[in-house]
């Protein structure tokens, strides 16, 4: 025990250099993700590349420092590899954009599309930082090989629970990803100085400090770019996404990992920004009597404002993210009344806990390339069924192809919705087969309701909004021999959304006030943002 306080309080250089490797490496592992989840989202194969990238690129150094670490070990080789290190962190927090979009042109199959980008910002200082465990075991005073090759290791492992624990529950919720990319350039140049400031090195002094103002000038450059939503008003890392607020003119646009999730016109707050929320209100000419109404997933909360403010019904909204519900009440005009409330909990669990039944039950929370496969699932179907009246109808916004190869995703879940609910409706957003929101909708009767009866029924009730021309993209049901039933025990939503990678994500935006009608030309696509410093203005669309 006095041993090992005697190495708490007196750590020695190489062992300092080990401790910090640790900590960057699995930081900078956590951090990979949030910087590619963007442009390639945050799927298995996604995570699956970074594990791997970064196992190969530490192996790779630690057998070739291994090799060296006889002849070249020491304190100021330590000191160069954390520089270097250091160096290529500021040119990912400066250059990120850039390295992913021309790692992205790589052509490759879907699944493997994020896996250049992890090698060229993330292999080359894993590589490096492979280097300094062998280098220090050579250079440790613990005698016999294996004791010391132990020791630096345990100190490695320490560092590395440091970094993956900092980074996941402190560092990312509480800051931006420039910010932590350039903490962690820091603190590897902070370890190279203490390393060679009380010897006679000049020059690793001297480039320490150099790389310690690239560092800092790189995040202070990489902070002051444009979205191409507009200026961006807030932007954060919550513990389950990258988080951004811009606004365009009146357009006040949320992000989330880089995808368009709500908007809103803050001239006039009742129009329906993005013309798939008009259809949110569909269900409306499916049943009568709706009283209470369940938004899974909240995000800038439109659909729930539309619902409390124009219908005489009780809205709950179950928002998994805290951050999320923060910046709704802050940037969207969010205030939680008798007809709105706002509950922090996942959707599956507050179903599972509440006492109350629905008229209409709205799922939300899907994305392009992030699904929660929990609310996929025909067990979670049945769990929703069980919360709704006899007449209730679930409503599900999701993000897919209404036909062809990107597809399956919508497909498998229509398949999976019809294993519960006797009738369920399909309603596309856009023309063709681009990647858009597709509305499905499910009901508990038998009796199934053709596109002319939905439009006598918007010709008769009064539901606050001319539905005619949403009725109008009612389709078929799809062909579903080719998918599964998705279940708890199996469900591979990454693979069904894996044909969807590199697919343009069109949102149709809407000219006119949400109660109004528009016309097909008023319909401007808006692609998912680009973070390439610029604006893009309406009827652009963009690869994600």
């Amino acid at each position: 025990m006095a041993s090992l306080r005697a190495y708490v309080g007196r750590p020695s250089g190489p062992e300092l250099a080990v401790f910090i490797s640790g900590v960057a490496s699995m930081g900078l592992e956590i951090l990979a993700g949030r910087i590619v989840a963007p442009q390639f989202g945050s799927s298995i194969y996604t995570w699956g590349s970074i594990i791997a990238v970064f196992l190969a690129a530490l192996s790779l150094g630690y057998h070739l420092g291994g090799q060296r670490a006889a002849e070249r070990a020491s304190d100021e080789r330590l000191a160069w590899l954390l520089i270097g290190t250091a160096a290529y962190v500021a040119l990912v927090v400066f250059a990120s954009d850039i390295l992913l979009a021309t790692a992205g042109a790589v052509p490759l199959p879907g699944r493997f599309a994020s896996l250049p980008a992890v090698i060229l910002l993330f292999g080359p200082p894993t590589y490096l930082l492979g280097f300094i465990s062998p280098y220090a075991a050579e250079l440790s005073d613990t005698e016999g090989v294996g004791a010391a090759s132990g020791h630096v290791y345990a100190v490695g492992t320490v560092g590395s629970i440091v970094g993956a624990f900092g980074t996941t529950f402190a560092l990312i919720p509480a800051f931006g990803v420039e910010t932590i990319g350039v903490g962690f350039g820091l603190l590897l140049v902070g370890t190279a100085l203490w390393l060679t400031w009380t010897g006679e090195r000049r020059k690793p002094t001297v480039a320490s400090v150099a790389v310690a103002v690239l560092v800092v000038g790189a995040g202070v450059s990489g902070s002051l770019g444009v979205s191409a939503g507009g200026p961006v008003l807030y932007q954060t890392q919550t513990p389950y996404q990258e988080l951004e607020v811009t606004q365009l003119g009146d357009v006040r646009t949320l992000y989330l990992d880089g995808q368009p999730h709500s908007a809103m016109d803050v001239a006039d707050p009742d129009r329906h920004v993005f013309d798939y929320t008009r259809y949110f209100h569909l269900p409306m000419l499916m049943t009568e009597d709706v009283d209470r109404v369940l938004f899974v997933g909240g995000g800038g909360f439109t659909g729930p404002k539309h619902f409390a403010e124009e219908y005489n019904v009780t809205v709950d909204v179950a928002e998994l993210d805290p951050a999320v519900i923060d910046t709704a009440k802050r940037y969207f005009d969010v205030a939680e009344s008798e007809r709105l409330n706002v509950h922090n909990v996942g959707g599956r669990q507050f179903l599972r806990e509440t006492n109350h039944t629905y008229d209409l039950i709205v799922l939300d929370a899907y994305k392009k390339d992030k699904v929660p496969f929990q609310l996929t699932t025909v067990e979670f179907m049945r769990l929703a069924e069980s919360r709704l009246d006899a007449d209730g109808v679930l409503f599900a916004n999701l993000i897919s192809a209404p036909s062809g190869p990107a597809s399956k995703f919508y497909r498998a879940e229509y398949r999976t919705m019809a294993q519960v609910y006797p009738q369920v409706y399909t309603f596309p957003t856009a023309e063709g087969s681009v990647v858009q929101n597709v509305e499905v909708v499910a009901t508990k009767s038998d009796r199934r309701l053709t596109e002319d009866a939905l439009q006598r029924r918007n010709e008769r009730r009064a539901v606050g909004i001319d539905l005619r021309r949403e009725i109008t993209y009612y389709r078929s049901p799809p062909p579903t021999d080719d998918v599964p039933v998705l279940r708890d025990d199996r469900a591979p939503v990454d693979s069904l959304l894996d044909p969807m990678v590199g697919r343009r994500y069109v949102v149709q935006r809407n000219a006119e006030n949400g109660t109004g009608q528009s016309s097909q030309r008023d319909r401007s696509p808006v692609g998912v943002r680009e973070k390439c410093g610029c604006v893009r203005h309406r009827a652009v669309t963009v690869s994600p």
